[in-house]
């Protein structure tokens, strides 16, 4: 599992760098000027840009899968260390990660060869000083509070606005709910947006899945630094789905302006929700929800659209949807856990159970899920093949008990191995202890010259 882990995240980080060169419309010098860009960001080679880019035209998310298997134990980098890395990056944002590690090993902050680029590269990238997340920084605030998308799909903007309470806990306790949203940067119109229960990624993944399901796959999502948006889930997918992932600067929130004005709208419909006297129930909020969105929203006039509102200005976008089939878009969103296998050949997962079958009793095995859907599993286990499973359902699978496999069945002993076994050893200890033993009688034959 370590190693499978790892390749994906491999290729997760090659994606990302690959992105940029994916835009539609790009002409060969800003192919050029892209190429360059990477490879002084990164310290790679252009023929390895070629040989990445290649791949994942030949092969999509699998062909950026390092072939050979890689080390699982990255070097830990120190804070103190990693703090110091982000102020050099900082003082010159161009600086690549190979002259961050050369200066640190030469002011002596590390021992030589002391740590991986790679590991480094993947270190600021969580902490939001990549090179991407450095050419956004450079922008400036003015910059980032002006910038707009020419087409439609250019860029998504999506977060989370907490929302009012109703009775939807245990004994219809009162319980907040949360919003989901993405926008499309240049028509300003909602891709998809829904009230939840919980705050936790799947609310996020949920949204996300079905705005793509609506509206088709963006070019690149802009996020702020929520917990919910910066997880290996998201970046993975995006990798999968051939998105240009960006994160806003940490505590500046002007690159998400657009994101929060409509928020301010969302405030509006809480305060009308409140006084209605409708049924309270998560459902029927969603449903007034979308009412309210059609008409107050999303076939409203909006300044910054030339008079036009956001479904017309959506709609009227020339620049052509790029639809994925339902199959990758569901590859994309697939997670990945660990189960060990109990004594039944089952194992738990969500509170249920699946049986996975007697020969992999005791063993861990890789649960491949769709967590919109969790009435089958795919089991993968080292080299077998992967295979599905699905939720038992008491009464419903009831038979009787499958017979064990070969290779687990007890056979029956005739005698005790180990009881023949002490019983050997035990006779070669006695052997090798008479022959040992100092026998008087022959001593006292023809001792009488020593008397």
């Amino acid at each position: 599992m370590k190693n499978k882990e790892k390749a994906k995240d491999i290729a997760t980080q090659r994606a990302m760098l690959l992105a940029p060169l994916l835009s539609d419309g790009l002409d060969n010098g800003e192919i050029k000027m892209i190429k360059e860009r990477i490879c002084r960001e990164t310290g790679l080679s252009e023929r390895t840009i070629r040989r990445y880019l290649k791949s994942y035209r030949a092969s999509g998310f699998e062909g950026l899968m390092p072939k050979t298997r890689t080390s699982t134990v990255p070097g830990a980098i120190p804070e103190e260390v990693l703090n110091e890395a982000i102020k050099l990056r900082r003082e010159i944002p161009s600086r690549s990660v190979a002259e961050i590690i050369r200066i640190l090993e030469w002011e002596e902050f590390i021992p030589p060869d002391s740590i991986k680029r790679s590991t480094l590269q993947e270190k600021l990238q969580e902490k939001g000083y990549s090179g991407k997340h450095m050419a956004i920084y450079a922008c400036g605030g003015i910059a980032t509070r002006r910038f707009q998308k020419r087409t439609r799909n250019k860029l998504w903007h999506s977060d989370i606005k907490y929302g009012c309470y109703l009775p939807i806990g245990p004994k219809e306790k009162l319980q907040q709910v949360y919003m989901v949203a993405f926008l499309d940067d240049a028509t300003r119109m909602i891709l998809h947006a829904e009230f939840y229960a919980s705050l936790d990624q799947s609310i996020v993944e949920n949204c996300y899945r079905k705005a793509v399901m609506k509206q088709g796959v963006p070019e690149a999502v802009y996020f702020d630094n929520g917990k919910q948006y910066r997880t290996k889930w998201m970046s993975r997918t995006c990798a999968k789905l051939g998105v240009r992932l960006l994160f806003a600067r940490p505590y500046s929130p002007e690159g998400t302006g657009k994101i929060e004005r409509f928020n301010q709208n969302i405030d509006r419909f809480l305060d009308e929700y409140k006084v209605d006297n409708s049924a309270r129930t998560l459902e029927e909020m969603n449903e007034r929800f979308w009412i309210w969105m059609e008409e107050c929203y999303q076939n409203k006039t909006h300044s910054a659209l030339k008079e036009m509102t956001p479904v017309q200005a959506y709609n009227l976008d020339k620049k052509p949807l790029k639809y994925l089939p339902s199959d990758v878009i569901a590859n994309a969103f697939l997670h990945a856990e660990t189960r060990k296998v109990d004594k039944s050949g089952c194992i738990s997962f969500n509170s249920c159970k699946y049986e996975v079958g007697l020969p992999y009793v005791g063993r861990k095995v890789d649960v491949v899920f769709d967590p919109q859907n969790t009435d089958e599993l795919t089991i993968e286990y080292q080299a077998d093949p992967p295979f599905t499973v699905k939720k038992l359902v008491i009464g419903e699978r009831v038979s009787e008990r499958p017979k064990l496999p070969e290779f687990m069945t007890l056979t029956k002993p005739t005698q005790s191995r180990l009881l023949d076994a002490a019983e050997k050893q035990n006779h070669a200890r006695r052997d090798k202890q008479n022959a040992t033993v100092i026998s008087f009688k022959d001593m006292g034959k023809g001792g009488e010259d020593n008397v």
